[in-house]
């Protein structure tokens, strides 16, 4: 199957669009099918190995450093957010599907480049799957104050042209339902229950993290205002507990103000990142917008105890009381509360650790993106049949 990923973010992008586009891409083609990714250009030199072939309107930039093509199209990063580039408009993105022959096109949280994607699956009559993954109305309403009816328009458009939309969460299905979005299935994400594993727990890293023996309560992920980091500063005035938080983003001079006793480590990645997650006693996750929330997923694959928000993505991966504790969205003292009550009870800590791992076991991504494949079969299917 030839299958053409539109994405609104790819690596060295860090955010769950970027990672679950890149997880789609590399099981496609280990499974021996053909991917191709369109996505935004990284600011000025480029990603490793970007090389032209063939004229610019059939190719763009190609990035070589994937074992399949990735078409890199003109980008500007987003005022006051540079790290989020909005892709320009191109006739690359087209000619890309076009001479790839694609079966399918997967749109990966489309707004900007992936209803130009959308567009082009149209005219070109290829079958379309719109994988919806980010609260852009939530985005809307927390960054301009206005908007939220204007960006769920947007969606609405975009996800109602797709022979079929898939939703990471039973949260975000009922958004898409409740805005009049059609054709709705649950897709879930994968999580690599390799990397993130108890046994990468590391002594050395925890006595750097608390020299005084200290519990370790950390948030990992983007410093941005819609994930309520602030919520964490009360953490900082308990006895016995270092906080520390792992990201960057445009809220970060503000929390290390907030919280000038946790310890800021910036962004991590990879084993350096899973080393963080395990070396945790309590991972606590602050945004009430996540249609997913693969932070969670990860901290529960490394063992750790999770305190999350009752709202979104966390309410299909926490059993309270059971994988984790949930607590009122925006409440700080509630989060207080729940990381006082894991703090005194290690044996709590011990069995929430432990049945969070047991319930992500069977979510790999080889897992997840094979549903995913079912997903393409079944809408191949129907435009034949209906062709028939």
């Amino acid at each position: 199957m030839r299958v053409a990923i539109v994405t609104e973010s790819f690596p060295p992008d860090i955010n769950g669009v970027a990672h679950c586009a890149l997880q789609t891409a590399d099981h496609l083609h280990r499974r021996g099918h053909h991917p191709l990714v369109i996505a935004p250009a990284g600011p000025p030199g480029g990603p490793p190995h970007a090389t032209t072939d063939g004229p610019p309107e059939s190719q763009g930039e190609l990035d070589r450093s994937h074992p399949y093509p990735v078409v890199r199209i003109p980008s500007l990063p987003l005022p006051g957010y540079p790290q989020v580039r909005v892709a320009l408009p191109s006739r690359r993105l087209a000619a890309a599907i076009t001479s790839h022959h694609s079966d399918v096109v997967h749109l990966a949280s489309p707004f900007v480049l992936g209803a130009r994607g959308m567009t082009a699956a149209l005219r070109l009559r290829i079958p379309a799957v719109a994988v919806y993954q980010t609260d852009l109305g939530g985005y809307a309403r927390t960054y301009l104050g206005a908007g939220e009816n204007a960006a769920w328009r947007r969606i609405r458009a975009v996800h109602t042209a797709a022979d079929r939309t898939l939703a990471p969460s039973t949260a975000a299905a009922r958004d898409l339902d409740e805005h009049g979005v059609p054709r709705i299935r649950l897709w879930p994400r994968g999580v690599d229950t390799e990397r993130f594993h108890p046994a990468r727990r590391d002594p050395d890293l925890r006595r750097t993290l608390a020299p005084g023996g200290e519990l370790v309560v950390g948030y990992i992920g983007r410093l941005a205002p819609e994930k309520n980091v602030e919520l964490l500063a009360p953490l900082c005035l308990l006895p016995g507990v270092r906080v520390v938080v792992a990201g960057d983003g445009p809220s970060e001079p503000a929390l290390r103000a907030a919280m000038p006793g946790a310890r800021f480590l910036g962004r991590r990645t990879g084993d350096e990142l899973a080393r963080i997650f395990a070396s945790l006693d309590i991972f606590v996750h602050t945004g009430p917008q996540e249609t997913f929330c693969q932070t969670v997923q990860e901290a529960q694959a490394s063992g750790v105890p999770v305190v999350a928000p009752a709202a979104g993505g966390p309410l299909d991966l926490v059993d309270h009381g059971r994988t984790g504790l949930l607590v009122p969205p925006g409440d700080a003292t509630e989060v207080s509360e729940a990381v006082s009550r894991l703090t005194a009870d290690s044996r709590l800590r011990t069995a929430l650790g432990h049945a969070g791992r047991a319930a992500v076991e069977g979510r790999t991504w080889e897992a997840i993106v094979d549903q995913l494949i079912d997903h393409y079969a079944e809408v191949l299917t129907a435009r034949t049949a209906v062709a028939a």
